[in-house]
């Protein structure tokens, strides 16, 4: 594919919450969608707070504003927590509903967007929050980057939580993070966007001799952990590859 000189530009958000949204920074959210017109919006999970009917209708009517297409993964949140069965036996029809209302499919002369799941219905370990790379997720997630060998396009890893630590001598909380990450890593990939710990941050790191950028964008719920409620501008182009603008919204921080 020949280089390009145009420019993709990504709204990344995550954990909307619902159920405990802040209404104020996801209406902030949809005016500068709306004013700017981004090429697409990335939502890397936790939409819901507990996955009820209720919520992911407030989810689908919020999402459904959006001329842009909208491309979102599951989070922890997105799970049934009051019906085990349905938990247990088909985890992610709730969430495979609201994509089939509102969710769109995206790809650009700069940007190709690879999904990798990191969640799972249970875990050998509590909480079942945090992250778990499964082999055959891994594997799904390789196969669709070698498709791509050979295109020059950014190619961008979408998931709900971040692969690493934080700092590499922190302990990792996503089982199987270390090794996916230097899978797509040497698969390809450029960057991973995700989000979970409600915190942006923007790193290069590095495992198994493979570097690739790994960023975060926060919340726009009212679940808040040491950062204000915010999203991120990922603007992408052949010639410059990825810059992130973190946009926090300073008035939408909830009232303690």
């Amino acid at each position: 594919m020949a280089l390009s000189d145009m420019t993709t530009r990504l709204f990344h958000l995550s954990d909307t919450h619902f159920g405990v949204e802040n209404r104020a920074a996801l209406d902030a959210f949809a005016a500068a969608a709306a004013a700017e017109n981004p090429d697409a919006i990335v939502c890397t999970g936790d939409l819901t707070q507990r996955a009820t009917h209720e919520q992911f209708d407030q989810a689908a009517e919020y999402f459904a504003q959006f001329e842009a297409p909208v491309i979102m993964c599951a989070g922890n949140h997105d799970m049934p927590y009051y019906n085990m069965w349905e938990r247990f036996t088909d985890p992610y029809r709730r969430f495979r509903k609201l994509y089939a209302q509102v969710g769109g499919v995206f790809s650009s002369e700069d940007v190709v967007l690879v999904p990798l799941k990191t969640t799972v219905r249970i875990q050998p370990r509590f909480p079942w929050s945090d992250g778990f790379v499964t082999k055959d997720a891994l594997q799904a997630t390789k196969e669709q980057l070698a498709a791509l060998t050979g295109d020059e396009r950014i190619k961008i890893v979408t998931c709900h939580h971040p692969l690493l630590a934080a700092t590499d001598e922190e302990h990792n909380e996503t089982i199987g993070g270390d090794e996916a990450f230097a899978t797509i890593a040497s698969s390809g990939a450029d960057a991973v966007i995700s989000g979970h710990i409600h915190f942006p941050f923007d790193q290069m790191r590095e495992r198994d001799g493979r570097r690739m950028r790994m960023i975060g964008t926060g919340t726009l719920s009212t679940r808040l952990r040491g950062a204000l409620p915010c999203y991120s501008v990922l603007t992408c182009s052949l010639e410059d590859g990825i810059s992130v603008e973190t946009r926090p919204f300073e008035s939408c921080e909830p009232a303690s």
